[in-house]
């Protein structure tokens, strides 16, 4: 039985796609997790699940880079990847063949930022950004309360760093060896480490290094956007110690040269822990439905 007025979210990840079902009020009604494997059979799958319900709009959080600009001619598109089954590929244009109804399209983590800003850790503030470290480095930013974008969305992760005094460790992004990401992700700190980030302990020199680059991208973000709130999320920062050890290196690296709010109230965890980018989706597809 078909139920009706509902929206539709997917969160398309690079190992796992998630799709979800929420009613107007974003209650979620139902949910799926498929692994990411090339657009046919992973938006088959989601296809199939999507079959039970008479959607009426739908938000999409997906991995990037995606071509976002509206006069593009590959407005849409996935651009660069190392998933080779999907580079190149038109998500926004094969979901409206599949669906024709109004669709929203954006970056997995401007979604998630959006969604802990209506819905979670930043609640009734006007800017956020939400950063993920994990097996790459990426950041959503919010202004006004609308997701940011100019001509192309904003990618926090490569942003060229200052490097740590003693650091040698060369890099290990493949576009730009050694920006944030390249020095700072899951596998940079895996690599450095020669384990898993979770096995490393917590009085391990390299949380140090850790939490300066990302204390140092943190300075450079409130520097150039001044956001309200800063979420850190991801499975790095799953480790308990590394978050104040982030907070005393952004006093340091700061140096009380701008006010920033108090930063136990700046920086803090996603409320929204995994759900933040479904969450998100849902609130996209609102959107989306109210404005036709």
């Amino acid at each position: 039985m078909l139920d009706t007025f509902m929206l539709g979210a997917i969160e398309a990840g690079g190992t796992k796609c998630i799709a979800a079902v929420a009613d107007q009020d974003l209650n979620l009604i139902d949910k799926i997790s498929v692994p990411t494997t090339d657009p046919s059979q992973t938006l088959g799958a989601i296809a199939d699940f999507f079959s039970s319900y008479s959607l009426a709009a739908m938000g999409v959080g997906c991995f990037g880079p995606i071509d976002l600009n509206l006069s593009s001619p590959t407005y849409g598109y996935i651009e660069s990847t190392p998933k080779l089954a999907w580079k190149g590929f038109n998500i926004l244009g094969a979901l409206q063949a599949q669906y024709r109804i109004p669709i929203a399209l954006n970056t997995d983590v401007n979604v998630a930022a959006l969604g802990e800003l209506k819905r979670g850790a930043a609640v009734g503030e006007q800017s956020c950004i939400y950063i993920t470290v994990g097996t790459g480095i990426g950041g959503g930013v919010v202004v006004d309360r609308q997701i940011f974008n100019g001509y192309h969305h904003p990618e926090l992760g490569h942003i060229a760093v200052k490097r740590f005094p003693s650091d040698t460790f060369a890099g290990i992004c493949p576009y730009h060896t050694d920006c944030l990401e390249g020095l700072a992700s899951g596998p940079a700190l895996a690599e450095r480490a020669h384990q898993p980030p979770n096995q490393i302990g917590k009085d391990d020199p390299l949380w140090e290094i850790e939490a300066y680059y990302l204390a140092q991208a943190i300075v450079t973000y409130s520097l150039i956007l001044s956001p309200a709130k800063i979420i850190l999320g991801g499975g790095v920062m799953q480790q308990e110690h590394i978050l104040e050890m982030v907070k005393t290196s952004v006093n340091q690296q700061l140096n009380h040269y701008i006010q920033i709010p108090d930063i136990d109230h700046y920086i803090v965890r996603p409320q929204l822990k995994n759900e933040a980018a479904i969450i998100g989706g849902f609130i996209l597809a609102k959107d989306a439905l109210r404005l036709g």
